[in-house]
Order: C-alpha cells, then sequence, then structure tokens
C-alpha cells in the first residue's frame, strides 16, 4: 500500500488548501482531513513560509503547482513552476505534478532521490474519454513513475461515471480518480469503494468543481 508522510493511504481524504493557508489548514484538520494539499498556485504567500507552519500541524502535505491548462492558477512561467515545487519538495511529503508536464521526469527524479511520494495527475475538464484512453493514461502515469495515478474528468452523463468507476476497479496499479462536476460529485465518496485511494474535499471555497466538504465527505465516506 502507498503510504503519504507515514500514513497509510486507504480513503483518505485530502484537503485541497489554497487562500489563507495557515487558517484553512488549521480548520480542515479539525474537520477531520487527513492530509493537506497545498496548492502553490493559489497562494499569494511566500509557500515555503507557508509550508514551514503547515507543517507544525503535524498532518501530511501534498504540494501542488497546478498549470493553467489543467484547471491551476499558475502565472509565471514554465520553468518557474519546476523550479518552484523544486524547492518546496525537500519540506513536504508528497507532489502532485500533471503528466503534461514538459519537465515532469524532473520532478519524478527529484522526489524519488528524497524519499516522496508521486502524484502524476491528468484532469479533462471536457469530457470523459472511452475506456481505453483512460486505462492508457493511467498506465501512462504509472510509467513515468507514479506512485498513485491521478486522474480526473468530466462527465456528461451517470454512464460516463459508471465507465470511470469500472476503470478505477480494474486499474493495474494505485490510483486517484474522479468525476467532476454536479453529475459526478458521488464519484468522490462511492469512488473510494472501487479502490481509489484518495477522494478530495474542500474547507472553505471548493477548488475544484463538484468537490464536498471536509466533514461532509468523512461522515458519508463512514457510512459506507
Amino acid at each position: 500500500m502507498v503510504c503519504i508522510g507515514g500514513l497509510e493511504l486507504n480513503r483518505t481524504v485530502i484537503a485541497a488548501i489554497g487562500e489563507d493557508p495557515v487558517h484553512s489548514a488549521r480548520k480542515a484538520k479539525q474537520l477531520g482531513a487527513d492530509i493537506l494539499e497545498l496548492r502553490i498556485d493559489l497562494l499569494s504567500q511566500n509557500p515555503l513560509e507557508i509550508l514551514e507552519e503547515l507543517k507544525k500541524l503535524e498532518i501530511p502535505i501534498i504540494i501542488t503547482n497546478r498549470m493553467k491548462d489543467q484547471g491551476g492558477s499558475w502565472n509565471g512561467s514554465e520553468e518557474d513552476r519546476i523550479r518552484e515545487l523544486l524547492l518546496l519538495l525537500p519540506v513536504a511529503d508528497a507532489v502532485d505534478i500533471e503528466l503534461c508536464a514538459h519537465d515532469r521526469d524532473m520532478i519524478v527524479r527529484e522526489a524519488r532521490n528524497i524519499g516522496k511520494t508521486v502524484i502524476i495527475s491528468t484532469h479533462d475538464f471536457q469530457r470523459t474519454p472511452d475506456n481505453r484512453v483512460m486505462n492508457e493514461i493511467i498506465k501512462g502515469s504509472l510509467e513515468a513513475g507514479a506512485d498513485i495515478a491521478k486522474l480526473a474528468v468530466m462527465p456528461g452523463s451517470l454512464f460516463d461515471v459508471l465507465r470511470l468507476l469500472e476503470v478505477t476497479y480494474s486499474a493495474k496499479g494505485q490510483v486517484c480518480t474522479i468525476a467532476m462536476g454536479a453529475l459526478g460529485n458521488h464519484s468522490r465518496i462511492i469512488a473510494p469503494l472501487y479502490g481509489s485511494l484518495m477522494t478530495y474535499g474542500y474547507v472553505d471555497t471548493p477548488t475544484a468543481p463538484g468537490q464536498f466538504r471536509i466533514d461532509e465527505l468523512k461522515n458519508m465516506l463512514k457510512m459506507f
């Protein structure tokens, strides 16, 4: 089983942290979050100082610096985006890097060298690809060095959600899968039952379409 910061992943609830990160992280822990995801692209403060503050909470931290093409808000150059991740990696427990990132392998290699967990992610905000393509994305992410292949898609129907769950169940490696938006919001609770290691929630403001608040997620997962 994959671990992040010593925590074994199993129906793990991750709090996406952006604005007002220290306050949000403290509240996330109170709400029951298992892991924090610090969204570097959403920060206005010095991310290294923020990370050092969050480490005091003694909860594992994933760093993500999401590019615009994958739903993020990073405004700088690609070189600076990667440089920021490399600078912050030693302080974090895991890193999320996009499968399509030009310098993806540099991040994967450095994370491996210093013993950090690697999430390689793909987001499709327009559609749910056919099963063959989704399987290829997961396979490509794992072959690129992912400990966890993350795939988030936008369903056009409930059948699309069912197809994503089928891909999740049959995956030949560790995955995190999400169907975004209103049609797919139940996947954030159901996908962990089909093998998705993690699910993402918000504290005060959603960072992706269809997210539930952390405490809502925790309660619903307990019900199932």
